[in-house]
This record gives C-alpha cells, sequence and structure tokens, in this order.
C-alpha cells in the first residue's frame, strides 16, 4: 500500500500541466509581437534608406545652377516615382534681393518620391543661380 501512495504523489497532474502550457503559450506569444514589431520597423527604415538614396542621387544629377531653369521635371529610378518642381522664391522678396545682391536669384527646389510599395517623402532646398542679364 505505500508503494501506491508514492506513485499518486510522484509526477504532475493535469490542471498543473495546462497551466505550464498556458504561461508558455503566453511568454511565446510576447515574444513573437516583439520580433513582428521589430521587422516592421526594420522595412520601414529600409524604404525611408532606399528613398533618402535615390533622393540624394537625383539631387546630384541636378544641372550646375547657371543651368538651373524653372520648371517641372518628373520621371523614374529604380522603381520609385519623382518630380522635381524649380520655383522663383516670392517675387517680391527676390527683387528686394536684387537690390542687396544683384548677383544671385534663390529658386525653390522641391523634390516629391514615392516608392513602388507607397511610401513617399518630399525634400525642399535653395538653390542659388545666377542673375541673368537684363
Amino acid at each position: 500500500m505505500s508503494r501506491r501512495s508514492c506513485s499518486d504523489v510522484a509526477g504532475f497532474t493535469l490542471i498543473e500541466v495546462l497551466v505550464a502550457l498556458a504561461i508558455v503559450a503566453a511568454v511565446l506569444s510576447s515574444i513573437g509581437a516583439v520580433i513582428a514589431t521589430s521587422v516592421k520597423g526594420t522595412r520601414s527604415i529600409d524604404q525611408r534608406l532606399a528613398l533618402t538614396g535615390a533622393a540624394e542621387t537625383l539631387l546630384a544629377e541636378l544641372p550646375a545652377r547657371n543651368l538651373l531653369k524653372a520648371g517641372r521635371q518628373s520621371g523614374e529610378l529604380a522603381g520609385h516615382r519623382w518630380r522635381i518642381d524649380v520655383s522663383a522664391m516670392n517675387p517680391s522678396a527676390a527683387n528686394d534681393d536684387a537690390r542687396q545682391n544683384p548677383r544671385f536669384v534663390p529658386l525653390a527646389v522641391t523634390m516629391r518620391l514615392q516608392a513602388p510599395n507607397g511610401p513617399a517623402i518630399q525634400l525642399t532646398t535653395v538653390r542659388l543661380v545666377p542673375r541673368a542679364a537684363e
């Protein structure tokens, strides 16, 4: 009889096993959520870096400042659609600047890039171009 009582005490009950499995499942689902968030963040960073790299390439390929003209250009680079708008900045301010610095006119260069899967960025910079002889 003493043998039987030892075997009844040894081991786990069904309730203990189920509680242990529930704890393991909760921990694994938490780890899965953290990994999913990390993967999503990494993809977002990769997309941002690809857009930034394409923007740097396009800005480097802009014409020299003495050849830069107002207008719009668009195209595609490595699957990224892009549009560049070049326009004179505030004409009244440009006329005021003409009295102070007659050699240069500021042009606003606005670039918009969109990745093939949707994310987009917009960059704006100013380029000083030599004033045309009047």
